[in-house]
């Protein structure tokens, strides 16, 4: 959530910025800031109601002590009514309060001036890659073709079991999840990442804290009956450990991996893009977040992004990094990398990674605080992505590596899998 004082302080900056986003915030804006007047108002007139009570009751003792009763209860009655005013003004007040805050949970965060403008991905500005996809010009099977090949992946099954997009692993196919899952974690615990074991269901403020809703609540599975909500990745629990949390500048960098399963409804996806491995219901995922100190959490973030790209390079796959554009960022996002793994059947780019800064906006809501180092209180920042989420790296290991003999297992993954080859 935005800070009501950066509004405040320069109302036409943020409309500005958030256009960037494609959001028109012009309306919402000034409903905010008449509400925040009306606030101030309210503030200073019940500050003014406590210190006049407060003015009555030294002077109702001292008129008691001269035996002026008739004057004392004369202002006894004055104070009784100032006591009314005061419930009324705590009554108005805590209801702009909640009103200010609805409006403010509909504005998305400020994307960071480096964020291009553009209306969807295919405004998304691609700031390196590595790997000739073009190198792939041999006919490929696709990964769906190839796990029923060699039994390793059922959809069907998993269809009769749950649904569509609720794959079972099977075989080498499930050893392979599990050694991308433990290469992924060592690989975090290496660079000095503490690992968590969290949840996979959160309450609602948890997913409040971190901006999943209200904007995301359709993606989202919900336990009606507890209230409870699935992850949709393991950044909500992991950055909720913070909630309500005050640190020392001294306790920067703090940095979490995870895995768990995620869950996503992704409602209204359809089509070829969701064949396979490409778009699930339910997936497996590693996740890395970060609180910085703000001074630093944009050199955090390429390290961030430097390390989502290492894994890719010991995995050795083709692949691009992408700086989302205004109209592709996250409605929580100030700047996000993608990274994307080329499919060789497909012919196509797919996502396996987002790494995302969110500034102070998700510690707004988390009251994620430190003390700098001048003992003044600041909002925290905080950062995570995919270190990495498996189905599409999967399904690029499945089509990149496949030979006539078979899928080859990536080198750096036979420590794990401790066989060389899926026949």
């Amino acid at each position: 959530m935005l800070q009501i004082q950066v509004i405040r302080e320069n109302p036409s900056y943020v409309i500005e910025r958030l256009k960037v986003k494609n959001f028109d915030a012009t309306e919402l804006i000034n409903n905010i800031l008449e509400i925040d007047t009306q606030i101030r108002q309210t503030k200073k007139t019940l500050d003014n109601n406590l210190m006049e009570q407060g003015k009555l009751a030294k002077s109702i003792g001292q008129l008691f002590k001269e035996g002026k009763r008739d004057e004392a209860e004369a202002m006894k009655a004055q104070t009784a009514q100032l006591k009314a005013d005061e419930k009324a003004l705590q009554t108005e007040l805590a209801d702009k309060d909640r009103k200010i805050n609805e409006l403010m949970v509909l504005l998305p965060n400020m994307p960071h001036t480096s964020v291009p403008c553009g209306k969807g991905a295919e405004d998304n500005e691609v700031v390196y890659q590595e790997g000739d996809a073009s190198a792939f010009k041999t006919p490929a099977l696709p990964h769906w073709e190839l796990v029923k090949k060699y039994d390793i992946i059922d959809f069907e099954l998993g269809v009769k079991i749950t649904g569509a997009g609720f794959p079972v692993y099977k075989g080498k196919g499930a050893k392979m999840q599990r050694a991308l899952i433990n290469f992924f974690l060592d690989s975090a615990s290496e660079h000095g990442y503490r690992e968590v074991e969290p949840p996979y269901v959160v309450n609602e403020a948890s997913a409040y804290a971190t901006g999943q809703l209200p904007d995301k609540e359709a993606q989202m599975y919900h336990v009606d009956l507890d209230n409870l909500y699935l992850i949709p990745t393991a950044e909500v629990p992991v950055t909720n450990i913070y909630r309500d949390t005050i640190l020392k500048a001294s306790d920067f960098p703090i940095k979490n991996c995870a895995y768990s399963a995620c869950f996503r409804r992704e409602a209204g996806s359809y089509g070829k893009d969701v064949r396979g491995l490409n778009r699930l219901h339910q997936f497996d995922k590693v996740e890395i977040v970060q609180v910085e100190h703000p001074d630093k959490s944009y050199e955090t973030l390429e390290e961030m992004k430097q390390y989502g790209m290492s894994l890719l390079q010991r995995l050795g796959l083709p692949f691009r990094v992408l700086r989302l554009c205004g109209g592709d960022i996250s409605f929580t996002s100030a700047l996000t990398y993608d990274l994307e793994v080329f499919s060789r059947a497909q012919e196509k780019w797919l996502e396996v990674s987002s790494i995302s800064n969110f500034e102070s906006y998700q510690a707004n809501r988390l009251k994620l605080r430190f003390k700098d180092e001048n003992g003044k209180m600041r909002l925290a920042h905080t950062l995570n992505g995919s270190a990495l989420a498996l189905p599409r790296v999967m399904a690029a290991i499945i089509e990149n590596y496949q030979t006539p003999e078979g899928i080859v297992v990536p080198e750096v993954l036979r420590p794990y899998t401790h066989f060389d080859i899926i026949d």
